[in-house]
């Protein structure tokens, strides 16, 4: 009682503007992005959204104040952010290069690796950006400079089909060459480092244990085992194998701890150096500078002996961000490092309030499980709609599973991180060093794999319920100073155009329509009138490819697969495992893999919709008097949904190049 009466008399330094910076920016590279791909009438929910976080109390001096700074933040937002396109679409090309650059960061596979490069050069001749490229080895290692000749291709802009992850993370080219040279090592003391970590890690280490322990230091999961990373992420415990704010904030916690008898308020300094490194060798991932400057704003309030506010220590880190790099915005790990942090300064103290009146007979809540539940609670809802759109579900066991994973983190990252660094700088100890690590680790593996935490929501998209759902979240929060009534009627109004949002959004009441997605893993396009639902596959899908599909689009029974492939056996062994009744081919193909129903046809009823081949990979759709023609061959699909209604054709979103016709 004593220390909160103490923490309430502390001076606040006021951070509050930066709210309002932050959400001015959110704003504004919001809708510059959402115009480039068309506005939608739910975009102006952004604006009501903004206003009633930022609105209270209604005194017109504030609200002036607000809406100028608001007004400005957002034109610098939109600036910024068109700014950070034109960068983008800027540099050399499409073409044949001799290209060299610095790895920053690597995923190894199996007979190849994928690394993402810095420092390019095409020809001698320096070049901003970086670059994807897929190299035929298992040997890269951060830091090395390498040297090949490939055909550059540049990634698009996501209003042109390309990946908001490319421009978020400045990507700007891709590149496969068949064969490179290392040249040299960077001098650059991090990359050496995370090489370092990598081999020590693999050398004394079970391969699986390995791959843990590299993905919860340096937040490269690549080199986990394929159904365990499934599994975390269904369970929504994912985040711990990406160098999160937690990872960040767990270092800094310990350091401080440990200095604090010696250097007293001094002690936030080195604890901040070393989380700054840290964040150097992790290629200053969104969430662990996000996880910095906050560490580094509670540490300045403590020095000053003024209280900190989670809600403005965000907003602070948030306005940095987005000011360097606009476009980070558009990635999912800045939306679910924020949104998480968001969540929990808006619900985790009602909500921890609430629970902890909770009782059966005399017995309460204890107040530690009542805070964990509600901070758990509060990333989770507030999430939702972030996870549905990024990865096309929601873990249902995630709330309960991070109850238990959380607070067990420390215990596995304090010792692998001081057992890790310590084998790379001394690796003949290595095998002493990290034998308490591996032993955490495997029993971590033995505990998570004895139960089955793949429940999930899937199989329907938000579409603008997601914008609803977060104007609900912060009506709902204690930002909005409302009346009971006027709350009651304002939830009411928002849970009702939510539920017509997500229903628009997913069932086709009249018409049809056609939901197309395609990148490097194939091509498939789910077309579907109010009865019927038919997937479309070409000869490079892959299963995770149709899954990941129909897990963002449509959860019910498949009425059948059509392949679009003058080889269609791969197809037709992918679409064996689709929850679909027959398959379609237009050639005699048998199925190797799985039993399947497979039906050789020129031409396909189903319901109001007509399927006719034009060759093996050309089919045309015929639907109340227009046609649709499906070409897979060339380029990727681009995603695009297109509904046909009384004899009209609607496009939603811009196609390129001819990927769906219509004649």
């Amino acid at each position: 009682m004593e220390e909160r009466t103490k923490e309430k008399s502390l001076p606040r330094l006021n951070l509050r503007p930066f709210l309002v910076l932050a959400v001015g920016l959110i704003c504004g590279i919001y809708l510059s992005y959402r115009a480039s791909a068309g506005l939608r009438p739910a975009d102006a929910l952004v604006f009501f959204l903004f206003l009633l976080l930022l609105a209270p109390p209604f005194a017109w001096r504030r609200l002036l104040a607000v809406a100028v700074l608001f007004a400005v933040a957002a034109g610098l937002g939109a600036g910024l952010f068109s700014l950070s396109c034109a960068n983008f679409t800027s540099g050399a090309a499409e073409g044949e290069y001799a290209v060299t650059g610095t790895v920053q960061t690597v995923s190894v596979y199996n007979g190849y690796s994928v690394a993402t490069l810095s420092g390019l050069a095409f020809g001698g001749t320096s070049q901003g950006g970086g670059m994807r490229v897929t190299l035929p080895s298992e040997e890269v290692r951060p830091g090395d400079v390498v040297a090949f000749s490939a055909n550059v291709s540049r990634n698009l802009l996501p209003s042109a089909g390309g990946r908001a992850s490319d421009l978020a993370a400045d990507l700007r080219y891709t590149a496969a060459p068949a064969a490179y040279t290392v040249t040299g090592r960077s001098g650059n003391v991090f990359l050496i480092a995370n090489a370092a970590l990598y081999d020590v890690l693999y050398a004394e280490m079970d391969r699986d244990c390995a791959g843990i322990a590299y993905a919860l230091l340096t937040g490269n999961s690549a080199g986990i085992d394929g159904g365990l990373l499934d599994e975390t992420r269904t369970g929504g415990i994912a985040h711990v194998f990406a160098v999160s704010g937690l990872h960040i904030g767990i270092l800094y916690g310990a350091v401080t701890l440990c200095l604090r008898p010696i250097l007293r308020r001094w002690s936030f300094v080195p604890a901040l150096c070393l989380a700054t490194g840290y964040c150097a060798l992790c290629a200053f991932t969104v969430s662990s500078v996000r996880a910095l400057i906050m560490c580094a704003v509670a540490g300045v309030m403590r020095f000053r002996g003024a209280k900190y506010d989670l809600l403005s220590s965000l907003s602070f880190a948030a306005v940095l961000t987005l000011l360097i790099s606009p476009a980070k915005l558009l990635s999912v790990s800045f939306q679910l490092s924020y949104g998480a942090v968001a969540g929990l300064a808006l619900f985790s103290g009602s909500f921890s309030r609430g629970l902890k009146k909770l009782h059966v007979g005399r017995i309460f809540l204890p107040a530690r499980l009542a805070d964990a539940l509600a901070s758990s609670a509060a990333v989770q809802i507030f999430t939702f709609p972030l996870m549905m759109e990024a990865f096309g579900y929601f873990s249902v066991w995630g709330t309960l599973l991070n109850l238990v994973v959380i607070p067990a983190l420390p215990v596995l990252f304090l010792p692998l991180i001081v057992c890790g660094f310590l084998s790379a700088i001394f690796p003949a100890a290595g095998p002493v060093l990290l034998a308490l690590p591996e032993g955490l680790l495997s029993a971590f593996l033995l505990c998570f794999s004895a139960a089955d935490f793949s429940a999930v929501l899937a199989g329907f998209a938000l579409g603008a319920g997601g914008i609803v759902w977060f104007a609900g979240m912060v009506t709902l929060s204690g930002r909005v100073r409302l009346s009971a009534l006027a709350r009651g009627l304002l939830c009411a109004a928002l849970a009702a155009s939510f539920a017509l949002a997500v229903c628009v959004e997913n069932i086709v009441f009249s018409g049809c329509r056609i939901d197309v997605t395609g990148y490097s893993g194939g091509d498939c396009a789910l077309v579907r009138d109010g009865e019927h639902a038919v997937l479309l596959v070409d000869g490079d899908v892959s299963l995770a490819t149709c899954e990941d599909f129909l897990d963002r689009t449509y959860g019910g029974q498949l009425d059948a697969v059509i392949v679009l492939s003058s080889d269609g056996a791969s197809a037709v062994n992918v679409a064996a495992f689709l929850p679909a009744d027959v398959i379609y081919t237009c050639e005699d193909v048998e199925a190797g893999l799985r039993e399947a129903h497979i039906v050789r046809a020129d031409r396909v009823e189903l319901g109001g919709m007509t399927f006719t081949y034009a060759g093996a990979d050309r089919l045309v759709l015929t639907a109340e008097g227009v046609a649709v023609e499906f070409s897979f061959e060339g380029d990727a699909a681009y995603f695009a949904d297109l509904s046909v209604v009384s004899g009209e054709t609607r496009l939603k979103y811009l196609l390129k190049d001819g990927i769906i016709e219509v004649l």
